[in-house]
C-alpha cells in the first residue's frame, strides 16, 4: 500500500471511529436526560415535607442532581447514566423519609399537648384564685413589687392566647397549637412568680 493510500486509510478509519463516537453519544444521550427528568421529578413529588423534614437529605440529593446536570451539560452521557441510579434511589426515598419523620414530630407534639392541655388550665385557675386572694384580703399589705392590675391584665392576655392555642389544636394544627401553648406556660410561670403563687406539679404520665 502507498503512502497515501495509507494516509487515506488511517483517516478513513479516524473518521468511521469518530462516527461511531457520535452515535453512541446520541444514543446515550436521551436515556441520561430521561434519568434526569426522572430524578427531577421524584424530589419534586417528595414535596414540602421533605424540605421540612428532612432539609439535609433532600439537599444531598439536590446537589448530587446538580452534578448530574452539569455533567449532562458537558456532554458526559456515558457519566450520567453511571451516577444516576443511586441518586434516583435517594431521591425515592425522599417521600418516604419525610412521612417517618412527620409522624415522629407529630408524636412528640401530641405528648406535649396533652401535658400542657392538662397542665396550663389548672395554671390559670391557681393565678385567677391568687389574685382573688390577694384583692379580697384588704387588711394584708401587698409585697413589693405585685401589681394587681397589672396581673389581671397579664392573665387576661394568657386566657386568650390559650384560647387561640386550643382553636390552632382543634384545626388540627398541632405545632402552632404547641407553640401557642409554651407561649402561655411561659406568661403564667412570670404571673406567678410575679404574685409569689405556687402552681400545681404537672400530672406524672
Amino acid at each position: 500500500m502507498f503512502p497515501k493510500s495509507r494516509s487515506k486509510y488511517r483517516a478513513s478509519i479516524s473518521l468511521i471511529c469518530l462516527a461511531a463516537t457520535l452515535a453512541a453519544c446520541a444514543r446515550q444521550r436521551e436515556p441520561a436526560q430521561l434519568m434526569i427528568g426522572e430524578i427531577d421529578a421524584t424530589i419534586s413529588a417528595a414535596g414540602e415535607d421533605a424540605a421540612k423534614f428532612v432539609p439535609h437529605q433532600l439537599s444531598d440529593v439536590q446537589t448530587k442532581l446538580a452534578a448530574l446536570k452539569s455533567s449532562f451539560d458537558n456532554q458526559d452521557y456515558k457519566g450520567v447514566l453511571a451516577a444516576a441510579p443511586p441518586v434516583l434511589s435517594e431521591a425515592q426515598g425522599l417521600a418516604g423519609a419525610a412521612a417517618a419523620k412527620k409522624t415522629e414530630v407529630i408524636k412528640a407534639l401530641n405528648v406535649q399537648w396533652a401535658s400542657m392541655a392538662s397542665s396550663v388550665p389548672a395554671s390559670i385557675t391557681a393565678i385567677q384564685n391568687r389574685i382573688d386572694m390577694l384583692r379580697t384580703n384588704k387588711n394584708r399589705k401587698l409585697a413589693a413589687g405585685i401589681d394587681l392590675n397589672a396581673a389581671r391584665t397579664g392573665l387576661s392576655g394568657a386566657e386568650s392566647l390559650w384560647s387561640k392555642a386550643q382553636g390552632a389544636f382543634g384545626n388540627g394544627n398541632m405545632e402552632e397549637a404547641v407553640s401557642a401553648a409554651k407561649d402561655v406556660k411561659s406568661k403564667l410561670d412570670a404571673l406567678a412568680a410575679s404574685l409569689n403563687a405556687d402552681l400545681p406539679a404537672p400530672a406524672v404520665s
